[in-house]
């Protein structure tokens, strides 16, 4: 049988190393972080799932990346460590290193599980079908093995700085290895700020510095939907805002602060 792609092949404990699917967009020698931020989500599911962790049913209420330079196409280091435990709220801060430099910062947030099902509320609408939307090939806009990886719909017709979209990958997180769906679903997220062109990347640079996402309800595998704006400020400063869906509904929001610059 022939094995899937992956984006990382572990190499040892906390240690992997990304393959040529995990490409960036904007320079031939980077990975993309949206394969990254998925992985670093594993290594918290890992972290929580050993012997002296507690087993107290709580879900994933916020995940935030900041970072800190480039990531180069080289063996990732992720260390994880509980700062806050506790029985209704607990956070978890993972460090991701590469070539032996810190590369990206991540805190993640989980919370006691509690049935709220009689006042659930206030989430915007499902998203039509994925099946029902028309291709829309980001490789027009972006090179990169990451990008090309993907299988990406438009809900609606593209605009400057504003898109809709579902997409899905048939490349797996890490080689030979299962991953929750909340880790699948992450490793899609940060496509966000490629997705709703603003300008050019020929001719504009705008990469993220961060990755915050605030979760509404746990998401599934599968399809991600990214309903998407990108706002240039006229200072250099730019925010890239999606509300997040799966093939469900609504789960959750992203946001991305951005670096503007002329190419």
């Amino acid at each position: 049988m022939t094995q899937r792609p992956a984006y990382f092949e572990p190499v040892g404990p906390g240690r992997y190393r990304p393959t040529e699917q995990a490409g960036g967009a904007w320079r031939d020698d980077e990975i993309h972080f949206s394969p990254l931020g998925g992985l670093i989500t594993h290594a918290i599911d890992l972290h929580r799932a050993e012997p002296d962790q507690p087993r107290d049913g709580k879900q994933l209420g916020r995940l935030s990346f900041d970072i800190l330079g480039q990531l180069g196409q080289d063996e990732c280091e992720i260390q994880v460590e509980t700062i806050r435990p506790g029985r209704t709220i607990e956070l978890i801060q993972a460090t991701a290193s590469i070539a032996g430099r810190a590369a990206v910062l991540a805190r993640a947030w989980f919370v006691a599980t509690t049935d709220t099902t009689s006042v659930a509320g206030g989430a915007p609408e499902p998203l039509p079908a994925p099946e029902q939307a028309p291709g829309h090939p980001m490789t027009e806009t972006w090179d990169g093995g990451y990008v090309r990886s993907l299988d990406v719909r438009a809900v609606s017709p593209a605009r400057p700085g504003r898109t809709t979209a579902w997409l899905r990958t048939g490349t797996d997180l890490v080689a030979g290895t299962s991953v929750s769906p909340q880790a699948a679903f992450i490793a899609l997220v940060d496509t966000a700020n490629g997705i709703a062109v603003r300008q050019p990347p020929t001719a504009w640079m705008y990469p993220n510095l961060d990755l915050t996402i605030h979760l509404h309800r746990q998401p599934a595998g599968g399809w991600v939907g990214l309903d998407t704006s990108v706002t240039f400020g006229p200072s250099g400063l730019g925010l890239t805002s999606t509300t997040l869906h799966d093939v469900a509904g609504p789960v959750g929001r992203a946001e991305q602060i951005l670096t503007v610059r002329p190419l």
